[in-house]
């Protein structure tokens, strides 16, 4: 994503609307018009075919637009409180967290917490675990036993852009699958 752009889309729609002057409805969205013009006038030009590439060219799909590309929201990672609207699922009999080394132990006395998040975002690919926990370091993958979650009465969502997501993961449903990558 082209000048920073992509960055500061994330920032906005994530997590800081307030920094140009917009607001987000209930669901996450803000108004597409507004949006380009508060980017721009806050120095970050910005036009309808470059929103539209960024959204289309994102690797993880952090965006999208509603059906007549009138709003578009950030699809999760949010640390403003917000309730995107996303399909519960029952989910895969395993998924994954990927983390740094130095949060291994914490993980497994007290569980993945949601941090400043909604919620604790997990995959189903082990190598998007090894990618996220990569941002920090050298890369642990902890497998999370979220069907028996499921059967406990845990809820998951899963978000536009296939990211499970839930409240919390208790350290009894996690083990370590890697020490070193």
């Amino acid at each position: 994503m082209t000048n920073g752009l992509g960055k500061f889309l994330s920032l906005i729609l994530r997590h800081r609307p307030e920094e140009i002057g917009i607001t987000l409805d209930q669901n996450g969205y803000a108004n597409v018009d507004l949006l380009i013009e508060k980017m721009t006038k806050y120095g970050k030009s910005i036009d309808l075919v470059t929103l539209e590439e960024l959204v289309t060219t994102d690797e993880k799909n952090r965006y999208s637009f509603n059906e007549t590309k009138t709003l578009i929201r950030a699809n999760q990672g949010h640390s403003i409180s917000l309730r995107i609207l996303m399909k519960e699922c029952r989910p895969p009999t395993y998924l994954f967290h990927g983390t740094s080394v130095s949060s291994v132990k914490k993980i497994l006395e007290t569980g993945i917490s949601k941090m400043k998040r909604q919620y604790v975002h997990l995959t189903d690919d082990p190598l998007t675990a090894i990618a996220v926990g990569e941002r920090r370091g050298d890369a642990i993958i902890i497998e999370v036993a979220t069907e028996q979650m499921y059967l406990d009465e845990f809820i998951f969502y899963l978000s536009d852009n296939n990211v499970w997501q839930t409240e919390k993961v208790p350290s009894k449903y996690c083990r370590v699958i890697n020490q070193t990558i």
